[in-house]
């Protein structure tokens, strides 16, 4: 089976010969892929800071969008021919840089007719991250202020673009050449996070601060707390939670596989209320470049790996 990935951790990614997949087990979905998606997390996964429970010569890669080829006895939500997606990790064998693969069945999501491959592969990780932010750590409701730190990334759209579905007036930071588009993703106002008083025109515009925050700027979760009102609550992506304050809630939130919340994401997108822009595919031969490249984002782009499009 040809992948992209390391023969050993802290190696450059190359493409691969491993085995077939194995026999399923009870719980498990085979995966005919078609798209992956490429992400900064591939690259902790790289070089050993993500432990995916399995060691090199390894496929790298945690989503997918594919074909399902077969599934284990106890399956019943999906079967073989269905269009599905998938956030799976730790992997049950190899990521999903590869030709096939298995996921658990618990982690996968059926695919509505006219959602692309591209788009199905790359929605996962920043979809159910920016869910269990909005939903789980900040509980946003209708009304509430909320602030985006970092939305001109992939993962901060999908922050902006879930608090505004919930109905929160939504204050971003992004750079000015990405203030339009994440405007248009139901921000306003949208703030230079270069100016360095920001915080403080956020407790203006606010009136002393927002409900809540979610951060997804690296190290900024210590400057996006400045803009939380006493009491509220903040949530970051970024593992770097500043010291405890003004009575705030924090927490620090680590994306979780799941397949019936990402089923319900993947419906948002199929009815527009979610987008994802994916800026370019590679083949597999090309997913040092891909990786490259998602590590530092395409103003707010996805980047997926590659094999066609069924549909």
């Amino acid at each position: 089976m040809r992948a992209a990935g390391v023969r050993q951790f802290g190696d450059a990614v190359e493409v691969l010969e491993l085995p077939a997949p194995r026999a399923l087990r009870p719980d498990e979905v085979l995966i005919d892929v078609r798209a992956c998606g490429v992400g900064n997390w591939d690259e902790f996964a790289r070089t050993g800071d993500w432990d995916l429970g399995v060691r090199p010569p390894m496929a790298l890669g945690v989503q997918a969008a594919g074909l399902v080829a077969a599934v284990g006895h106890q399956v019943t939500d999906v079967k073989a021919g269905d269009w599905v997606c998938a956030h799976s990790a730790p992997l049950r064998e190899q990521g999903s840089w590869a030709e096939q693969h298995i996921a658990a069945a618990g982690h996968v999501a059926g695919v509505p007719p006219g959602v692309s491959s591209d788009a199905a592969a790359a929605l996962p990780v920043p979809a159910l991250t920016a869910d269990q932010v909005i939903s789980d750590a900040l509980r946003v409701s209708s009304g509430q202020t909320v602030l985006v730190h970092g939305a001109g990334g992939v993962t901060g759209g999908m922050l902006v673009q879930l608090a505004a579905h919930r109905g929160a007036v939504v204050i971003a930071t992004a750079s000015a050449a990405s203030a339009d588009r994440v405007a248009a993703l139901g921000a306003g106002p949208v703030l230079d996070y270069h100016q360095a008083d920001w915080p403080g025109q956020v407790r203006l515009l606010t009136g002393g601060g927002v409900d809540a925050a979610a951060n997804a700027a690296r190290s900024g979760s210590a400057q996006a707390v400045q803009a939380v009102r006493d009491g509220g609550r903040l949530a970051t992506i970024t593992a770097d939670l500043p010291g405890a304050e003004r009575g705030i809630t924090m927490v620090a939130v680590q994306v979780a596989p799941d397949g019936r919340r990402l089923a319900g994401l993947v419906r948002l997108l199929a009815q527009g209320v979610l987008t994802v822009c994916v800026a370019d595919r590679f083949p597999l031969e090309q997913a040092a470049t891909a990786l490259a490249q998602g590590r530092h984002g395409a103003h707010g782009s996805a980047t997926v790996l590659w094999r066609g499009d069924p549909g």
